[in-house]
């Protein structure tokens, strides 16, 4: 792409509208010191001195999307909860449509809470309820969004799977084959319980691991032809129409149909890799639907999911640096 065809491209991300689907939860960061050991057990005692909860999973896949300029809705169910509440008005804070967040008396609000010294990660605490929707948040939940969709029309669904249980087979169907009716863009990026439930969408994008355990093969040499036998094997399966591998350090891989590339990662200094395929997923939605090239789609958000890794913890991306950084990227390879 040129300078002046990625200038606009990075302009017309503000007039895109994505609805991002999925497992929403909270991520609390408490940060300590620890000067001695417990005498009640052979553990460090950590004097907490800050806190902060941010909004993580399928939401900050909505913020990265919204970080770039999008319009963007969440849908998901969570608990009729005080994280439930501090979760939505953290979404409504940033600037993230809230209308199909849907709260339920049958589900708890997941919190992850990290416990943090000198930057290193000293305990995780998990608070989450990992079932499937009841039915009777299930129908309700699939109703709300199939009528915002054809309300409103986006041009983007992201699929954020957790295996939390929000996104079970009936609710990905339905939504899909809506989204399909309306002629939207789809894009998953899945999770192990229903890794092979996302038929017909427009892009499957595991990582190298869910591809993995998904399809069950070693996958043992990361190159051209064995990645792209991992692409027809799922589209056997899936039916969709493009297959986005994430590789961590060694970038990305991008197919459709029999023609297939690899997008080699940029040399970073990389401090925290947490969010970045929340980032990764974001801008592929984004770039894709504004241009329907793959290979600018797979270029662009492999040196996104790059810059995220030089920050500490989950943080959106930022538009101006990504913007920066593709102008000497990809305009300079084209």
């Amino acid at each position: 792409m040129t300078t002046t065809e990625l200038k606009q491209l990075f302009s017309d991300m503000d007039r895109l509208h994505v609805v991002v689907v999925g497992d929403v939860m909270l991520d609390n960061y408490w940060w300590g010191q620890v000067d001695r050991i417990s005498p009640e057990a052979p553990v460090p005692v950590v004097a907490i001195q800050k806190k902060e909860t941010r909004i993580g999973g399928a939401a900050n896949v909505a913020l990265n999307c919204k970080a770039l300029g999008a319009k963007v809705t969440l849908a998901s169910v969570l608990g009729a909860d005080e994280s439930g509440k501090m979760l939505i008005d953290l979404c409504a804070e940033a600037g993230i449509d809230t209308q199909l967040l849907m709260q339920s008396l049958n589900r708890i609000t997941t919190n992850k809470t990290r416990v943090l010294s000198r930057n290193q990660q000293m305990m995780r605490l998990d608070e989450e309820q990992a079932d499937e929707l009841l039915t009777a948040d299930e129908h309700p939940f699939i109703d709300k969004v199939l009528r915002m969709l054809q309300r409103e029309k986006p041009q983007v669904l992201i699929f954020e799977d957790y295996n939390k249980g929000v996104l079970k087979e009936n609710v990905i169907d339905r939504i899909t084959r809506h989204c399909k009716e309306l002629g939207m863009i789809t894009l998953v990026d899945p999770k192990k319980h229903n890794f092979l439930a996302y038929k017909d969408v427009t892009i499957f994008k595991p990582n190298l691991k869910e591809v993995r355990e998904g399809l069950a093969i070693p996958l043992k040499n990361v190159n051209l032809p064995q990645l792209m036998e991992a692409h027809a094997a799922l589209q056997d399966q899936l039916g969709h129409k493009a297959t986005f591998i994430t590789l961590s350090e060694l970038g990305v891989f991008v197919a459709a149909e029999d023609q297939g590339y690899l997008e080699p990662a940029h040399i970073r200094n990389i401090a925290d890799v947490s969010g970045a395929g929340d980032t990764v997923v974001a801008t592929a939605a984004l770039v894709y639907a504004l241009t329907q090239d793959l290979r600018t789609m797979a270029a662009i958000a492999n040196i996104a999911g790059g810059l995220v890794c030089e920050e500490v913890g989950v943080k959106p991306i930022d538009k101006t640096k990504l913007e920066e950084e593709c102008m000497q990227l990809v305009a300079s390879a084209s």
